[in-house]
């Protein structure tokens, strides 16, 4: 069954690389006219360019998310390249995981709190949409204890209920919020690829956890985000996806 977005207006912030732009890819291909931000000018600049080689509008620009006048000014102007707002995916993460200062200052100000912020900013613009959507990407590391990477966990689980309760607040103005939780994903010049370089003892014993045998792709995530943004979705709100290959299934 494909999916059409065709007319739809979405923002995926952190959507240079990984899901992110695996993301922004999908809804391109499904028509949409997509905006994204990051940090990196090369890397968004080319993630712009394949959006656009979808024939679809392609809009980026650079967004320090833990700045939040800076969120702020980046949903304003990319509602207005793009002529509004009908979808927000907040996928941005610091990936804060050393249990000190700098460790939570990075989950909480951009995990968290640049959720917060660029919801907030886009509300009004959904809800002039009349079938807004709202996806946040969360982690399997909301659902269980994550000692290796503590700031982040909590963040993600922090997002989680944020999810059901910007639901429960948005759904009078018929703006649906959801939240896919990705297990481990491998990419190029992601976490994961690094660790299995230099921390392979780690990163095996993530790879025989999951049944499915291997680490997750961007794509597969992106696939389900496409999903909960969709009119097939139309019912679907509150809800946190798991996207997994079974990881958390031994825990």
């Amino acid at each position: 069954m494909n999916i059409d977005l065709s007319g739809q207006r979405a923002i995926v912030t952190g959507g240079s690389r990984g899901i992110g732009r695996a993301t922004a890819l999908a809804f391109a291909g499904a028509g949409a006219s997509v905006s994204i931000c990051a940090r990196g000018a090369d890397a968004l600049e080319a993630a712009r360019a394949e959006i656009a080689a979808r024939g679809v509008t392609a809009h980026a620009a650079s967004c320090d998310l833990a700045d939040g006048e800076a969120v702020a000014r980046y949903v304003a102007d990319a509602a207005e390249a793009l002529g509004g707002i009908d979808i927000l995916v907040n996928n941005a993460s610091g990936f804060g995981s050393s249990d000190d200062e700098a460790g939570w200052e990075k989950s909480l100000s951009v995990d968290l709190l640049a959720t917060v912020r660029a919801t907030r900013a886009a509300t009004p613009f959904l809800e002039q949409s009349g079938a807004g959507a709202v996806l946040n990407i969360s982690s399997t590391a909301a659902f269980h204890p994550s000692v290796r990477t503590t700031p982040y966990g909590v963040a993600k689980a922090a997002i989680n209920q944020y999810t059901r309760n910007r639901a429960a607040a948005l759904a009078p103005q018929r703006i649906r919020v959801n939240c896919v939780a990705p297990g481990s994903i491998e990419f190029p010049g992601g976490n994961w690829e690094k660790r299995k370089t230099d921390n392979p003892q780690l990163y095996n014993s993530i790879l025989r956890g999951i049944p499915f045998g291997r680490l997750g792709c961007p794509e597969e995530v992106a696939q389900v985000a496409l999903f909960l943004v969709s009119p097939l979705a139309g019912w679907v709100t509150g809800q946190t996806i798991m996207v997994d290959g079974g990881q958390t299934l031994g825990r």
